[in-house]
């Protein structure tokens, strides 16, 4: 079976990928109602050889809803009148989703304010405070 590229490191067989054909709503006259041009496009990730598993992991939290319980990424495209565009479309889209999953987020290091920033903030503070005890009543 032919590879789909996804990086330069990951590859993913087209054997993996289960499409099927179902109609699609939307304009397109009575063309429309014979041919099945919309495309469902399943991808059984928990069980894919080719995806390491952290990109496994941040590809559930990317899909969301699209994903199932049993691991497998559901991805529909009924955009085009074409069957062939839809399948090259919703590919796409896979492509580009596990290309997103492939990519580490950096890691967050909380920092502290600085000295001369606190300074800062309690000098403006005290300022903003003197300029809105000046709007107050005049005493004697």
């Amino acid at each position: 079976m032919p590879l789909i590229p996804i990086t330069r490191a990951i590859a993913i067989d087209e054997g993996e990928l289960d499409e099927s054909f179902t109609r699609a709503g939307g304009p397109g006259g009575q063309h429309v109602n014979t041919t099945d041009s919309a495309v469902l496009l399943r991808f059984d990730v928990a069980s894919s050889p080719n995806l390491p598993e952290a990109v496994k992991l941040r590809l559930a939290a990317l899909a969301g809803s699209r994903m199932t319980q049993a691991g497998v990424l559901v991805l529909r495209s009924e955009g085009a009148r074409s069957q062939l565009l839809n399948r090259q479309e919703v590919r796409e889209r896979l492509v580009a989703m596990i290309r997103e999953a492939t990519i580490v987020p950096k890691k967050r290091r909380p920092t502290k304010p600085t000295r001369a920033s606190q300074t800062r903030r309690v000098d403006g503070k005290t300022r903003r405070s003197a300029v809105k005890a000046g709007r107050g009543k005049v005493r004697d």
